[in-house]
């Protein structure tokens, strides 16, 4: 009886869209045991069965040369085979190399389906591929599909039912690619054609040259259109809603509130001038919200959506293929990329995704870059807000800074811990616009993810220190830190409160710079200050759980370091 369903296949398949495909988007992820290689499982109606499908790490072969093809082969080979099928999804323009591992499959004795995906890109190119021809020799059901538009998947499931093991000799190495050599030239037919504009496009994005002005293009314009679509939110949505709706509602709320005690400190906060002021009163139901889903989550959407383009039209691999020489030097390749761009997000699933990265080496430096140099969306935000107003040079100039710690920090840590960087392969999926109900689907599940994993904390945080401001037991901190704060970074001592707050919430912690009073280079120092120190609580969390508590000691001393010299120079050097 069939238990379980593999989708197998090389790197950069569509094997993921295929998953989707199959089991929809209620999912589960866990990591493998003793591992950090990601596992996604699901499950497949079939007649009246429920079938458990898992979605392979990328594997070109099953002779294993990383982790992740070790993790592919333990769990093939964890039941019996009459009770598995496997779909080997295959990339039809680039047949010849993924044949390697449905042979092996097939070898094995593994039930497979041969899953020919992206058959429509195939076509565009002028490669065609005889399917019956194909099936007939891998004596194995072969369906073609396009996963992005769900081509083919009724027809897949179908396949399933009918499986069985195929039977064929033992190859050796050498063998297998004369055997991959004959069935190319049996089944496989190109015809010459011209390159289109879409594919001139390809080649240029990852020549060095032509490359990095189309990189600095599509970098500069994703900001912008995060900057466009998340103002127009504010200004168009979440604005009016707070202002003109909920304010007024508040206000009714407190009206005859005569007794301004603890219970209105803790829900509606100070008023300034004698009203609620959403950034500045923090309170409950007045800062709280207002920062999450005003400030924070139009910025929140807008990064998403453009990241998720990038991501499903293709150009993120191209991107670390660009940058992969330059994150050589601070100890990384070029996939780390992605873990970076996701910290710009929120850091927690940028520090998680450093699983891709194969070596524990890599995962500490990527992971105390991205808590150290990389400001989370929330954060940017709130830097915008609060130094905007003095001009765009003091916005850029935060990011100039990070970007050299980030710099000088990977240097250093690159020459100073033992190991090496492993080289950096990957495939290069074409440019295809993806359809735009996935395109929602998955953007609904990172802002649900996000805000799942927010809102708890802005809630629980503000809440927490508005009981510490009431009761005054803040002023023991400022006590402590004061000196260092006025000596070394030119702050107030009431500058130290926002500093403790930022390892609960960064973007609260910036909030309560606006009623100090502060210079233009004290909001500088102090932005940046909050960038760079102690990440958000969720963060520190996530660090401590991916690196181990020796890393995540190490970790936070290179942070209180860099922090304090970072600062220190600062206050020394900025002129105003």
């Amino acid at each position: 009886m069939l238990k379980r369903i593999y989708l197998a296949g090389n790197p950069n398949v569509g094997k993921s869209l295929v998953f989707s495909r199959l089991t929809g988007v209620q999912v589960i992820s866990s990591n493998y045991p003793g591992t950090t290689v990601e596992l996604v499982k699901g499950w497949l109606s079939l007649g009246d069965e429920k079938i458990e499908v898992v979605d392979l790490p990328g594997a070109y072969s099953l002779e294993p040369t990383s982790k992740a093809e070790e993790v592919a082969v333990s769990l093939l080979s964890q039941y019996p085979k009459d009770e598995i099928v496997v779909i080997n999804v295959l990339d039809s323009t680039n047949l010849e190399r993924n044949l390697l591992l449905t042979l092996q499959l097939i070898e094995k004795g593994f039930p497979t389906v041969v899953c020919l995906n992206m058959c429509d890109d195939a076509l565009h190119r002028g490669v065609h591929i005889d399917i019956a021809g194909l099936e007939k020799i891998l004596q194995c059901p072969v369906v073609p599909t396009c996963a992005v538009t769900g081509k083919g998947i009724k027809a897949l499931v179908e396949k399933i039912k009918i499986s069985a093991p195929a039977v064929r000799a033992k190859f050796s190495h050498e063998e297998l690619w004369i055997e991959i050599g004959h069935i190319i030239e049996n089944v496989q037919r190109l015809e010459h054609r011209h390159h289109r504009f879409r594919e001139r496009l390809e080649d240029a994005s990852v020549q060095p040259l032509t490359g990095f002005f189309i990189a600095a293009g599509v970098i500069y314009a994703a900001f912008k259109f995060v900057r466009f679509i998340g103002e127009g939110i504010i200004n168009k949505i979440t604005d009016p809603v707070f202002f003109d709706l909920y304010r007024p509602l508040l206000e009714k709320f407190t009206l005859h509130w005569q007794e301004k005690g603890f219970w209105f400190h803790l829900l509606i906060g100070d008023l300034i001038g004698g009203k609620i002021d959403f950034k500045q009163s923090l309170g409950v139901l007045t800062t709280a919200p207002y920062i999450e889903f005003g400030m924070v989550l139009p910025y929140v959407v807008s990064f998403y959506f453009i990241l998720s383009l990038l991501e499903d039209i293709g150009y993120l691999p191209r991107l670390a293929i660009l940058l992969d020489n330059f994150l050589h030097r601070l100890g990384l390749h070029g996939y780390a990329i992605i873990p970076v761009l996701l910290g710009f997000g929120c850091n927690v699933p940028g520090i998680l995704s450093t699983r891709v990265l194969e070596s524990k080496r890599e995962r500490f430096i990527a992971s105390t870059i991205i808590s150290i140099g990389v400001p989370c969306l929330p954060l940017q935000a709130m830097i915008i807000g609060l130094l905007g107003s003095f001009g765009g040079l003091y916005v850029g100039g935060v990011y100039l800074v990070l970007f050299s710690i980030i710099l000088i920090l990977g240097l250093i840590l690159n020459r100073l811990l033992p190991g090496y960087s492993p080289e950096f392969l990957i495939e290069i999926p074409p440019y295809r616009f993806p359809p735009l109900g996935m395109l929602a689907r998955k953007l609904f599940m990172r802002i649900r993810a996000f805000l799942f994993e927010a809102v708890p904390v802005v809630l629980a945080g503000v809440c927490f220190i508005n009981i510490l401001l009431y009761f005054r037991l803040f002023d023991f901190v400022t006590g402590v830190f004061a000196p260092v704060v006025k000596g070394i970074f030119g702050l107030p001592k009431e500058a130290v409160v926002a500093l403790v707050i930022g390892f609960f919430r960064k973007d609260v912690a910036v909030g309560m710079l606006a009623p100090l009073g502060l210079s233009i280079k004290q909001m500088f120092i102090a932005a940046t200050l909050l960038a760079i120190s102690f990440p958000c609580v969720a963060t520190f969390i996530v660090l401590w759980k991916e690196l181990g508590f020796k890393d995540l000691v190490k970790s936070v001393f290179i942070m209180v370091s860099v922090s304090v010299i970072v600062g220190g120079l600062l206050n020394l050097f900025m002129l105003r």
